[in-house]
C-alpha cells in the first residue's frame, strides 16, 4: 500500500509533496477531508510500533490541552489519533510496508532518496 497522508491547506505538506515527486501510485489523502479510519492508523501503527511516534506534540490542540504534563500511554495517544486529525504529525509517506513520518529535514531526505531508488 502506498499512502502519502497530509493536510491539503499546510504549505510544509504541499512543498515535501513536491520535493518527494509524489506521483499517482501513492494515494494521497487529505486528513482534514478524510481523517484516518481506525484500520489506517492500525496499519501504521504496526509498522511503527508506537501510537506516540505518530503523534504531532507541536499541534496546538496538544499544546491547548495541556497534554504534554499528563501521562498518556499508548491506548491514550491512540485516542488522541482518532479524535482530531491535527494530532497527526504530518506528512506520513507509507510506501509499502516503509514510513516515514513528520517533517524533519532528516526524514523528508530520507524519503526523497528512498523514493529516488525506486
Amino acid at each position: 500500500m502506498r499512502i502519502f497522508y497530509y493536510l491539503s491547506n499546510c504549505d510544509t505538506c504541499k512543498r515535501i509533496a513536491k520535493e518527494l515527486s509524489i506521483d499517482n501510485s501513492v494515494t494521497q489523502i487529505d486528513i482534514k477531508k478524510n481523517p484516518i479510519t481506525n484500520s489506517q492508523l492500525v496499519e501504521l501503527y504496526q509498522i511503527t510500533g508506537s501510537y506516540e511516534d505518530l503523534v504531532n506534540k507541536r499541534a496546538q490542540l496538544f499544546k491547548h490541552n495541556n497534554l504534554k504534563n499528563q501521562n498518556l500511554n499508548e491506548e491514550g495517544y491512540r485516542a488522541l489519533l482518532l479524535e482530531h486529525y491535527t494530532f497527526l504529525k504530518r506528512p506520513v509517506l507509507l510506501y509499502d510496508k516503509i514510513i516515514f513520518v513528520g517533517n524533519s529535514a532528516k526524514t523528508v531526505l530520507a524519503a526523497k532518496t528512498f523514493l529516488d531508488e525506486k
